[in-house]
């Protein structure tokens, strides 16, 4: 799956605070299971009074013409860059197709007359069964919600919808400052060191970590360095307050971090080197707790991207960067 729009955030993912609300049948497997955030199972000789348990989004035989289809509440609204339609363990009951449309209504009525709100993004596409079926997406527009359609029945495990967040600014803007790396605000962490442990996109995510597997954390460093993150924010603005959350960290929390920021990370014509104004200098940081840096920041200046850096390695659940969007 080297599919470049898999580095995007999942538009669907429940943390992010997606759902699905509507589905025309779900007699074998609930709707709801099609966004989990676990990998899908397999229970061996598990049966319910309507058939053999799985995991995933599952309709009845279709007897007559026509298609199933299940409707998905973006966590928060962006463009879909592509899509993973998982049919891990259904393999005699997975669809022969799928499409998926996208609107951009609120309160949208899930009638046949209400066709126009949506737009296909994925025409009529073959399915495999027991398989990621990943499919790239270019010329969406801007959506709220996404219906994913299969034909002409079965069982599909995880909708995975990989896209960015395109967040209503003329509204956050009137809420003067603001978190400009969350992902909800259209901040996405485009690259890391590493992240052996913990992926990149967890420092970013709503919330507080619940569990230390739901930050970045990176693997032991054996050599001389440091690991470090870069997020482009979700537009630019001048970061006047720093929240670094080491929470859950506790023998393996960083003993320190900096953060740089740029406009752009252009590069010398000479050297090669990216070009980085330090925001907040090598500062200690202790585990299981969170720490705010206000006075600490050594310049507050319009940037667009910020470098994390975490001193020598280790793991965060949080990363916040409050500041006005320019």
């Amino acid at each position: 799956m080297s599919q470049p729009f898999l580095d995007f955030v999942d538009l669907a993912a429940e943390r992010l605070g997606a759902s699905v609300i509507a589905a025309n049948d779900e007699f074998f497997g609930g709707k709801d299971r099609l966004i989990a955030a676990s990998e899908p199972i397999w229970k061996d000789g598990l049966y319910t009074d309507r058939g053999k348990w799985m995991d995933g989004w599952e309709t009845r035989r279709r007897r007559e013409s026509g298609h199933d289809w299940c409707v998905i509440r973006f966590g928060a609204p962006g463009i879909v860059h592509g899509v993973d339609v998982e049919t891990t363990h259904f393999k005699g009951n997975y669809p022969e197709a799928c499409a998926i449309d996208v609107s951009d209504g609120a309160g949208l009525a899930f009638s046949a007359g209400s066709e126009s709100a949506w737009h296909e993004v994925l025409p009529h596409a073959r399915l495999k069964g027991d398989a990621h079926n990943v499919f790239a997406i270019s010329g969406a527009p801007r959506a709220s919600h996404l219906r994913l359609r299969i034909f002409p029945d079965g069982g599909v495990a995880r909708l995975r919808v990989y896209g960015e967040v395109i967040p209503d600014w003329q509204r956050l803007r009137r809420r003067g400052q603001i978190d400009l790396a969350a992902v909800e605000n259209g901040g996405i962490v485009v690259a890391s060191s590493d992240m052996f442990f913990g992926h990149r996109h967890n420092l970013i995510m709503p919330g507080e970590a619940r569990t230390m597997g739901d930050g970045w954390e990176t693997r032991r460093r054996r050599g001389g360095g440091h690991d470090w993150t870069i997020i482009r924010l979700g537009t630019p603005g001048t970061v006047e307050r720093v929240e670094v959350d080491t929470r859950h960290f506790k023998g393996n929390a960083p003993g320190a971090c900096s953060l740089e920021g740029c406009v752009v990370p252009t590069r010398h014509h000479a050297g090669g080197a990216v070009v980085w104004r330090e925001l907040l200098p090598r500062t200690p940081l202790q585990p299981d707790a969170r720490r705010m840096f206000e006075d600490e920041l050594t310049e507050v200046v319009d940037v667009s991207y910020v470098r994390f850096n975490i001193f020598p390695d280790g793991g965060v659940a949080r990363l916040r960067l409050f500041g006005r969007p320019t």
